[in-house]
């Protein structure tokens, strides 16, 4: 008993102290923020109105202004770097940066390697298709001999092949290539957000959003999985922001309505 109590004790002790030590490391993270004077974010500046080069060549859409809005409440510069989707979370287990800043949904998949923040609001999942198409519904995409597209590596695909099995699958780099693709009659159709459909309905007149929403989805950022504070500070960030409707004026501007158009393109 008393071998069996001792084994316990040590274990006990070595538990805490990885606990400690997890959390001091997490800590030294925003240490490091403020020590340097800066936040670094990686986003994918290919889809509007997320993260785009707008007609002045400045960096700027919703997840844009959202870390502005961070960096200027930590009193720290902002770093942004530029990745193509599939290289952001690759990237951020690199620690190349610190927040993951995108239209990202926090999958089982995602949240087994990575610490996200609450959402900060949900999105429409819909199709769209070219407007002379015979189709009416999302629905009617599910059919043999139809392609439908995605962007590679984003839970689009997933939605295609959970709810779309008999069409085939065409995955695209970006969702801008995605709607192209469909523009110009190269696949029958494609996944993507109702704010990005919108978006994507101005660039290529020819295309219009299916009747009903697929799945909604909440949409977050990420950090490494040892940033337990930075993840923290995230959450915290985003109740405030929501409580004082900075946040929903942000994704009402950029996400619900097409006014960012004018002030941008």
């Amino acid at each position: 008993m008393k071998q069996l109590i001792k084994s316990l004790a040590v274990a006990a002790v070595a538990l805490v102290s990885a606990v400690t030590a997890q959390v001091a490391h997490a800590e030294d993270v925003m240490d490091r923020i403020l020590q340097r004077g800066e936040l670094r974010v990686g986003v994918q500046t290919q889809g509007e109105p997320v993260s785009f080069v707008d007609k002045n060549g400045a960096r700027t859409g919703l997840a844009i202004e959202i870390v502005q809005m961070m960096a200027a409440d930590l009193n720290v510069k902002l770093v942004i770097q530029d990745y193509d989707w599939k290289g952001l979370i690759p990237a951020l287990l690199a620690d190349k940066f610190d927040i993951l800043a995108a239209d990202m949904t926090p999958t089982p998949q995602r949240t087994a390697q990575l610490l996200f923040s609450r959402p900060f609001f949900y999105q429409d999942t819909v199709a769209f298709v070219k407007k002379d198409s015979p189709y009416k519904t999302w629905q009617e995409l599910n059919a043999s001999g139809l392609n439908v597209g995605g962007v590679q590596g984003g839970t689009y695909i997933t939605t295609i092949k959970d709810y779309l099995p008999q069409a085939t699958v065409k995955e695209f780099a970006s969702g801008p290539a995605s709607a192209q693709a469909v523009s110009v009659g190269r696949i029958d159709g494609a996944i993507s957000s109702a704010g990005n459909v919108a978006a994507y309905a101005t660039s290529f007149d020819n295309l219009r959003m299916l009747e009903g929403n697929i799945t909604r989805e909440p949409l977050a950022f990420a950090t490494r999985k040892d940033n337990i504070q930075l993840k923290f500070w995230m959450d915290n960030w985003i109740e405030l922001k929501t409580a004082d409707r900075k946040l929903d004026n942000l994704v009402d501007y950029w996400w619900t309505s097409m006014k960012w158009e004018k002030d941008h393109k």
